[in-house]
């Protein structure tokens, strides 16, 4: 039994490519559609070559909508911090820019509140070497969608990231 369309939650995550990202939170069971884009930056309508320039602010993350009957918000975190390095600053891998940023974009205070608490768990937890965790925790703004060939790229092109 799951939640009705008007009880979904929407999630954003920034964890490097996100390729990847989308990837991972397309397999969480209760997830019920993801999209890749932009948020946090300046420019309006901004297109990955705008992106990519590390001149708008923005960082690609994933919008996730899911169903909070089905999935909770604490267990999309723990997948967020699994499937990439929170310790590295503007980075991931071989992938470098603001754009490619560790960010938590809530959409109520209660997002707030357990990414918050979540954070601070995971830096003590030692799984990053007791590392200070880069991750920045910010209220959401416009998502802006990606192109089209960067939806389930992976789903349409296989691969994965060198993260």
């Amino acid at each position: 039994m799951g939640g009705t369309e008007e009880s979904y939650k929407t999630a954003t995550f920034g964890a490097g490519c996100f390729w990847g990202v989308e990837a991972a939170f397309r397999n969480v069971s209760g997830v019920i559609t993801t999209a890749v884009g932009y948020m946090g930056g300046s420019l309006k309508n901004p297109t990955y070559r705008d992106v990519c320039t590390g001149q708008t602010g923005h960082a690609e993350v994933v919008q996730v909508v899911y169903d909070p009957v089905k999935v909770s918000y604490e267990h999309l975190l723990d997948v967020f911090w699994s499937i990439h390095d929170p310790t590295q600053l503007n980075r991931q891998g071989p992938d470098i820019g603001t754009n490619y940023r560790s960010v938590i974009f809530y959409h109520d205070a209660e997002q707030a509140r357990l990414a918050r608490k979540s954070k601070e768990k995971i830096e003590v937890s030692g799984v990053f070497g007791f590392r200070k965790v880069m991750t920045e925790i910010t209220p959401a703004t416009e998502f802006y969608r990606a192109e089209e060939y960067h939806q389930r790229y992976y789903e349409k092109h296989g691969g994965s990231c060198r993260i």
